[in-house]
């Protein structure tokens, strides 16, 4: 049963929490009967994420063999049958999309969960030997994940909050791709098709840049005249310095550590960008949500 529980890969599960970032931006997010559809949506896109992780391990078994990571993935290694891993897959993909109409008859969410599906679905077949157009499949998975849980309950999603996911699901991509290369220099093997098209200089290079992007895009966010008169936010610049703190940690994680393999891995243990993500959402919600206070 473990192996099986393994096959779904829940601890990815944690990027679906982007569906939420929507509702709690535009302060819907403790309103009860839009908090149960966005947990319906959250349990989709999980189901849809797993059918879309077990066909990846299905098709990269010999590549995954490979992998000192990877290895010791259930079909890698032979815990789970392929034919097996196959039927549960299929049988997400029916589960997911019947959540998905139940939670929205407009089928607006389930053509935004559709369409990560199948762009998912063409990434393990192929478009992830691209280079640069496989970051930027994953990093737009991030973006289709907030679109997922704005149209559920039918919220505006403004231009800042789409590119900044997409920048910042763009950062992650990128700086786990550089992990790869450190991989390829130690053990010789290429882990993925997709890296002959990188190399060391040309990732530090994009990093650094989006990284400072990343920071500008947020601090004119924040200053900007319509994310005041839409939030009626006072001195939201304030969070920058949550932003700035965690940019700057998992650049340090990246380049003085070397171990950027795994985002999700590095939102469960690392302390660091726990705290700062926490002060983060805390220092926003003063500001958003009890602004009649004027803590700040």
């Amino acid at each position: 049963m473990k192996q099986y529980i393994k096959l779904l890969r829940p601890k990815d599960w944690a990027k679906n929490l982007f569906l939420f970032i929507p509702s709690f931006f535009a302060k819907h997010f403790f309103e009860l009967n839009e908090l149960i559809l966005m947990l319906g949506g959250f349990v989709a896109f999980c189901c849809f994420a797993s059918s879309i992780y077990i066909i990846n391990d299905y098709r990269d078994i010999e590549d995954d063999r490979k992998h000192p990571e990877k290895s010791k993935r259930p079909l890698a290694s032979g815990m789970v049958k392929k034919n097996t891993a196959i039927i549960i897959s299929i049988y997400l993909i029916v589960v997911g999309a019947l959540l998905g109409y139940l939670i929205d008859h407009s089928f607006k969410f389930l053509f935004v969960s559709g369409i990560y599906f199948l762009l998912n679905l063409a990434y393990c077949f192929g478009l992830k030997n691209i280079s640069i157009l496989d970051i930027l499949i994953l990093s737009s998975g991030f973006v289709l994940r907030v679109k997922g849980g704005a149209v559920i309950n039918n919220i505006d999603t403004s231009e800042w909050l789409i590119i900044m996911t997409f920048l910042l699901a763009l950062f992650m991509s990128i700086a786990k791709r550089r992990d790869d290369i450190l991989l390829k220099i130690s053990t010789g093997e290429d882990m993925r098709k997709s890296i002959k098209g990188y190399n060391l200089d040309f990732l530090n290079t994009m990093l650094g840049l989006f990284a400072a992007i990343i920071i500008v895009a947020y601090i004119m966010y924040t200053l900007d005249p319509n994310t005041y008169a839409r939030l009626h936010a006072y001195r939201l610049y304030y969070t920058s310095l949550f932003v700035i703190a965690g940019i700057m940690r998992y650049l340090q994680i990246t380049f003085v550590q070397q171990e950027s393999g795994s985002p999700t891995k590095i939102l469960y243990k690392d302390r660091f960008i726990q705290l700062t993500i926490l002060c983060w959402m805390a220092s926003f919600f003063m500001i958003i949500y009890l602004q009649d206070y004027r803590f700040f």
